[in-house]
């Protein structure tokens, strides 16, 4: 389930319980409160940003650093509080090039299809 989440929430929920980690203990491993943990796995909260928070909750997830998992689970985090995930953000070039990906989307000339076919591209190279 947690391979194709959208939100956050949905990844952590999917993957804590494909583990079979009930939330509480979850929350204890991570060093986190549960009502946090909770709010998170529902959207009511945006995902934390702080690095040590995250690299324990993905500890408690057996997120291995480094996996694609681990990477989604960062990006999700990242977009969550509606930010660019900080790898991405580090590189100049791609970052130069963002805004006329951004133009590009709000003329709505992106197609649910093409952007399908351009994360196919991306992830093949």
């Amino acid at each position: 389930m947690e391979a194709r989440a959208t939100t956050f929430g949905e990844f952590v929920r999917g993957k804590r319980e494909n583990i079979r980690l009930p939330l509480r203990k979850a929350a204890a491993e991570a060093g986190i409160d549960p009502g946090n943990l909770s709010r998170y796995e529902r959207g009511a909260l945006p995902a934390p940003q702080d690095q040590s928070v995250l690299s324990r909750l993905a500890a408690a997830l057996r997120l291995e650093k480094g996996s694609e998992e681990y990477r989604a689970f960062l990006d999700l985090a990242a977009l969550s509080a509606g930010r660019i995930p900080p790898d991405l953000a580090a590189d100049p070039d791609l970052v130069a090039r963002l805004p006329i990906l951004f133009r590009v989307a709000r003329k709505g000339k992106i197609t649910r299809e093409t952007l399908l076919a351009l994360a196919k591209k991306i992830r093949g190279a």
